[in-house]
């Protein structure tokens, strides 16, 4: 499928995607100054709207760029791009630096915020993973923030990719279970589902959150703690979490097949999410 973008929103303004410019200095141009958020889309109609918004403000705080325009302001603008788009899509919400000098620090200008949309695929039944060497740092200025910084995650699943799977997993400095690049990740652990906490580095999942709470109101909760990345050589089941994944079973963890994808443990969970998800477009 061509990843086709008829319009776009900018700074107050819907265009045409053949028109659409922003300044070669921006600041998440030279140097990865920003924030964003990947939204679902079904016929044009975004899912968890208002906790992606509530993140891409956390997120926006956090590295200390102001968003000038209200959440009703953002929704009325992605309507504008997303009202006409048909079938699975993804919207994508970007905030960046502004206008900057070529260095680190930021210029006297306002922010820039950009709203596109483009297909997406249906997210495949089962994953294959791998793990890579690099970390995440769970203490650095970036954890937890869902920046424009993407450079690493580029990297580890341009990996994946090449191995033949579809997401990266990372552990982090202390040699802990993190995430993916673009997921996070539940695992069978001494007999329970577990995910790292949000302590460990990992990013604060939308779809990931409300995994929890289903989990919790079917009586099967998840743990969140820390377990060590070796748990993923000797794990009976795992699954993504993700905006464009939803509950994804993982079949194979570099190349090694788990005992059955989706598990036991993992299958009332999926379910409970499916429900939530035909039922509410912003839980």
């Amino acid at each position: 499928m061509a990843d086709v973008i008829d319009h776009m929103w900018i700074d107050g303004a819907l265009t045409p995607a053949a028109d659409a410019r922003i300044s070669a200095v921006d600041h998440a141009i030279t140097v990865g100054d920003g924030v964003f958020e990947t939204v679902p889309l079904n016929n044009g109609t975004p899912f968890a709207l208002g906790r992606h918004l509530a993140r891409l403000r956390r997120s926006a705080e956090q590295v200390a760029l102001d968003i000038l325009w209200t959440d009703a302001e953002i929704r009325k603008a992605i309507e504008s791009v997303a009202g006409t788009r048909d079938g699975l899509a993804r919207l994508r919400i970007t905030l960046t630096g502004g206008d900057s000098p070529l260095s680190s620090s930021r210029g006297s200008g306002q922010s820039r915020l950009i709203i596109a949309t483009g297909p997406r695929l249906a997210a495949t039944s089962t994953a294959d993973v791998v793990t890579v060497p690099w970390t995440r740092n769970e203490r650095g200025a970036l954890a937890g923030v869902k920046s424009t910084s993407y450079g690493e995650n580029v990297r580890s699943l341009r990996v994946a990719v090449r191995s033949g799977a579809t997401e990266a997993i990372m552990a982090n400095t202390q040699d802990q279970l993190c995430e993916g690049t673009g997921s996070n990740i539940v695992i069978e652990f001494q007999g329970r589902l577990v995910t790292p906490p949000l302590s460990s580095g990992c990013l604060a999942g939308v779809t990931r959150q409300l995994v929890l709470e289903v989990a919790l109101e079917s009586g099967a909760p998840i743990a969140e703690f820390d377990v060590p990345f070796s748990a993923l050589r000797h794990t009976t089941e795992a699954f993504l979490t993700s905006s464009t994944r939803d509950v994804q079973p993982i079949a194979t963890i570099d190349g090694k097949a788990l005992r059955s994808a989706p598990g036991p443990l993992t299958s009332p969970i999926a379910a409970a999410f499916a429900r939530l998800r035909s039922s509410k477009t912003d839980p």
